[in-house]
């Protein structure tokens, strides 16, 4: 038995929260009997129904894209701004939502998923979901920076560790920054960089638990392989 809010999701329907709205108006049946009760459970011979549909359970879709700058990562916006849902307009009838997000300036990788339980898995601090970028800046950083980085350093919301800082472009170029870390806090990256008083030109997601960016360009996306799909669920708490 699965709890009602998530069998709506799953059906594509909304999110939890609103199916939980849907509930409280009394506009869900079971068994054509009106439930109002949050915590419904739902069996395997239920029939759930909304506005007299018959809900099903989607099948679940995940699709990887890499973010261009200047595009919203949200389901819709109010100043009909570019979103990540424009990019992925018509690859599937499931309805997908990002997993965590990406500043409008950011740029690259990005996965898509009407899977729920994984994007909780993924987006939880318990689980320190693994995420690789490259920065650009505007002029050159020292490498006691870098070692600062990875020992720790104190923001306003706490400290922060990266797990691998090094220099860009065979370790050349002390403009660019190739960056591993766990943290899930907002903003870190551009946070730690006003940290060493250094402007942050741009800013590229390049892997992200463990799903790597490969060929794929700019605001284009692709289905995850089932290899890639069964490496992310294997994924646990630290």
């Amino acid at each position: 038995m699965i709890r009602l809010n998530k069998y709506i999701s799953n059906s594509g329907v909304c999110s939890r929260r609103e199916a939980d709205v849907l509930i409280s108006d009394g506009k869900i049946m079971i068994n054509n009997v009106v439930i109002t009760a949050l915590g419904t459970k739902v069996k395997s011979d239920d029939i759930v129904s909304y506005n007299g549909k018959v809900l099903k359970a989607e099948k679940h879709k995940y699709i990887l894209i890499n973010k261009p700058k200047n595009c919203i990562t949200t389901v819709k916006d109010t100043h009909d701004r570019k979103t990540v849902m424009d990019i992925i307009d018509g690859a599937c009838v499931e309805r997908l939502y990002p997993v965590g997000r990406l500043d409008r300036d950011t740029t690259g990788l990005l996965l898509m998923t009407n899977d729920g339980d994984l994007t909780k898995r993924l987006t939880h601090p318990s689980f320190g979901v693994k995420k690789k970028y490259v920065i650009q800046l505007e002029n050159s950083i020292h490498p006691n920076c870098l070692k600062e980085m990875v020992s720790g350093i104190h923001l306003e919301d706490g400290e922060v560790k990266y797990d691998e800082v090094k220099y860009g472009r065979q370790g050349t170029d002390r403009t660019q920054l190739i960056v591993t870390l766990h943290s899930g806090k907002n903003r870190v990256i551009r946070r730690t960089m006003e940290y060493f008083d250094k402007h942050l030109l741009h800013l590229d997601r390049i892997e992200f638990a463990g799903i790597q960016k490969d060929d794929l360009v700019r605001n284009k996306w692709r289905f995850l392989t089932p290899k890639e799909v069964g490496f992310l669920k294997m994924t646990k708490s630290r």
